[in-house]
């Protein structure tokens, strides 16, 4: 991203857009409650009212339906202020899932995941059609694991969900902007977003409810947000994430552009450590993350290595208080202890150069040690600028 630094690692934060830091100021200058009647009042709600179509827009919702929260994790956790009698939860969701589905104190069935990194999801019908007794019961699914990159069966799940009156939630928080979310084709009754991971602020989110889908009030106060979450609302930091949306639904076109930075660099990877292993590459994945074990090495050693030579990457979430430690999603796809503790996920973005993906193979080559061939660099035919999409798609 800099002379300086290289950032990879957009699935763990992308940098603030330009337009989303441009939206944000002129809402602090706004000033105003989105709540009063006055001309100040109102000008603040246009612009909460703007964001929410921008990011109803996004996912193929109605701005009725769009939800603003701090941020994906209490997106997620208001789902499970429902008391639930059963919970199909798998392995591999992020922690804002498994901790407040954990904490619900109904029962939760984990649903394991194949070796691919794709969510066994058959095994919920499984379940269901043995006729135990679920009571009040709900599904949760990512759209895409925020490690492996790996693409869920949500809608085929929510199909089954929904013909036997099963809750479905959907985590989407990495596949926005990267894949085409639409709701109504997903079949999901609710979704959650994250500002940030788009190019938008920190501590704005979103809980996409589905018309006509009936949850508990999990932050009672003033009304706001059709009284499902009490509270002035962030109007800085939902102008961001409004924006960044809007640009986030473009980016989508980009994704074949950010394929071939991806595919190429896995495959210079493997030239130069043939025993390396790209995690999940059988299965459909987002074009812009690849989780990479290196066997032999630990995870937290590379990516501090990487650091120092100017690389951010990531091992594992970066949710977790700055740690570095033991995956839970690759051990849940059950991958050897030695494998999972030496995976890195590199996750690229709009702004990711050729050069930037050289300088990560320059690091990885460093680490290696000499040796005899290297991969062509990406940038030896001149090409070294942001990825830009030829035929006038922007």
């Amino acid at each position: 991203m800099t002379s300086t630094r290289t950032y990879l690692d957009y699935n763990a934060s992308a940098p603030l857009r330009t337009e989303a830091r441009a939206a944000m100021i002129a809402a602090l200058d706004a000033g105003g409650n989105p709540s009063s009647v006055h001309a100040e009042g109102r000008k603040a709600r246009a612009i909460v009212d703007l964001a929410r179509e921008q990011v109803a827009a996004l996912v193929g919702a109605k701005p009725s339906e769009v939800v603003f929260t701090s941020g994906a994790t209490e997106a997620n956790a208001s789902v499970f202020a429902e008391r639930w009698d059963t919970m199909f939860v798998p392995g591999i969701e992020h922690a804002s899932v498994l901790a407040p589905a954990a904490a619900n104190g109904g029962r939760v069935i984990d649903i394991p995941a194949h070796a691919n990194g794709v969510v066994a999801a058959e095994e919920i019908a499984e379940r269901v059609l043995r006729g135990d007794g679920f009571g009040r019961a709900m599904a949760a699914l990512q759209l895409a694991n925020n490690e492996t990159g790996v693409i869920q069966p949500v809608a085929e799940t929510a199909a089954f969900a929904r013909a036997h009156d099963i809750f479905m939630h959907c985590d989407a928080v990495q596949a926005a902007g990267r894949i085409a979310i639409d709701i109504a084709e997903l079949g999901v009754d609710t979704l959650s977003l994250s500002s940030h991971k788009i190019g938008g602020p920190k501590g704005a989110g979103a809980l996409i409810i589905r018309d006509g889908v009936q949850l508990p009030v999990y932050m009672a106060g003033g009304g706001q947000e059709r009284r499902r979450r009490g509270g002035t609302e962030n109007v800085a930091a939902i102008a961001g994430f409004g924006a960044a949306a809007e640009l986030a639904a473009r980016d989508v076109a980009r994704a074949a552009q950010i394929k071939v930075l991806r595919d190429v660099l896995e495959t210079a990877v493997l030239e130069l450590t043939p025993e390396a292993i790209i995690l999940g590459a059988e299965a459909a994945r987002l074009a812009n993350t690849s989780c990479i074990a290196w066997p032999g090495k630990l995870a937290e050693t590379l990516v501090i290595r990487l650091d120092l030579a100017g690389i951010a990457v990531s091992a594992g979430s970066a949710c977790s208080s700055g740690k570095v430690g033991q995956s839970h999603v690759l051990a849940a796809i059950g991958l050897m202890p030695e494998i999972a503790g030496s995976a890195v996920r590199i996750s690229l973005g709009p702004e990711t150069t050729a050069r930037d993906c050289d300088a990560f193979l320059d690091a990885w080559r460093a680490m290696r040690g000499p040796r005899e061939a290297s991969p062509q660099k990406f940038t030896a035919a001149g090409s070294g600028g942001p990825l830009h999409v030829s035929s006038g798609v922007h």
